[in-house]
Formats: C-alpha cells, structure tokens, sequence
C-alpha cells in the first residue's frame, strides 16, 4: 500500500503528507491507546509520544 505522492525526484512531499507524529497516533490509535492522554516521564517532565504539536489519526490508511 502507498499513501500520497512525491515529487518526479522522490524528494519533496506532493500530495498527502503525513508526519511522524500523525503516524505515532495512528499507531496508538491501531492498539486502543488514546494519543493524547499517554504520557511518560522523562528528565522530570511528562512527555508525549506525538509531541506538542497537534496529531492526527490518518483514517484515510485505515479503510
């Protein structure tokens, strides 16, 4: 299976990009863990694996 398309040179993202952390989420999602409330401590903070950032689950690879 392929989702999106690059560029002719295989180097720029054309169409669908999907970031690491949308693809952590949709990992997570796959095994019943909700994203957004898994936290580990790391350093004495609380740490995300998707990161700060807003993450999506990519529903479209799902199907």
């Amino acid at each position: 299976m392929s989702y999106g398309k690059t560029d002719d040179f295989s180097y720029n993202v054309a169409e669908d990009p999907v970031a690491v952390r949308d693809l952590h989420a949709t990992l997570l999602h796959q095994l019943g863990i909700d994203h957004q409330k898994l936290n580990f401590p790391f350093q004495g903070l609380d740490q995300k694996l998707t990161g700060v950032e807003a993450a999506r689950v990519v529903k479209e690879i799902l199907a």
